[in-house]
């Protein structure tokens, strides 16, 4: 099996600061990859880069073998903002949006029929009429997790999409998360500030650290005790 994503002796900075260095790693089909790290250690700018919205200095990205030089829809991202949303649009138009742009040319049925799916997928099927502004943050996450999977995308990248939200809402969301993972085999990378978020969701957590890969651990049980805890906040101190 190849790697949908190989990273290649990577290099960012902007201005004076190396915010990556060197920085190499593979991410194989199907993975949902937890990349965690302190403040400032190049996790946005890694997704960035993936997603083709900024170039790195040195280095190559490979999307299933394929130079990432600009944004393309093989690779969508979820943001943490609620007001990724369009405010004067439902949460159905909001959905539709990109498939009535998509060149594949889909047929006004079979846009309905995916936007259905989709909603279903993220338990929002009573919800297709409501706007941005009657919704929680909870239900905003998931209409843009809909949105961003009725692309069908390769690789859906997620920069700490649940980290403005509370406990309770935020697990039903890594929930979700998780069914429509087995549900879709979507390769996901998911960026967090939370141990115990990571170890939860994530098939291998990557942490990040002076701008290079500092650990990857495999993370098959999702076990998510104290001692894993503080074995991975030691991994994170410089």
């Amino acid at each position: 099996m190849k790697p949908i994503i190989e990273i290649r002796s990577l290099n960012k900075s902007y201005e004076d600061y190396q915010v990556l260095y060197n920085l190499s790693l593979k991410i194989w089909p199907g993975e949902l990859i937890c990349v965690i790290g302190p403040s400032g250690c190049g996790k946005s700018t890694l997704l960035n880069l993936i997603g083709g919205f900024v170039k790195g200095d040195q280095g190559e990205i490979l999307l299933n073998g394929l130079l990432v030089e600009k944004p393309s829809r093989k690779c969508i991202m979820v943001f943490q903002e609620f007001d990724q949303l369009f405010s004067w649009q439902t949460v159905r138009h909001n959905i539709e949006f990109p498939l009535k742009k998509a060149p594949d040319r889909l047929t006004n049925q079979e846009i309905r029929t995916r936007v259905n799916h989709y909603l279903a997928m993220v338990n929002l099927s009573d919800f297709g009429d409501y706007y941005p502004n009657q919704l929680s943050g909870g239900m905003k996450q998931r209409t843009a997790l809909a949105r961003a999977l009725a692309l069908s995308p390769q690789l859906l990248l997620m920069d700490e999409p649940f980290g403005s939200l509370d406990a309770q809402t935020k697990r039903d969301l890594q929930d979700t998360l998780l069914k429509i993972k087995e549900k879709t085999r979507a390769t996901t990378v998911f960026v967090t500030h939370d141990i115990r978020e990571a170890l939860y969701l994530a098939d291998r957590i990557v942490v990040l650290r002076a701008g290079t890969v500092a650990a990857v651990i495999k993370n098959q049980s999702r076990n998510v005790s104290e001692t894993r805890v503080a074995e991975i906040t030691a991994l994170l101190s410089p």
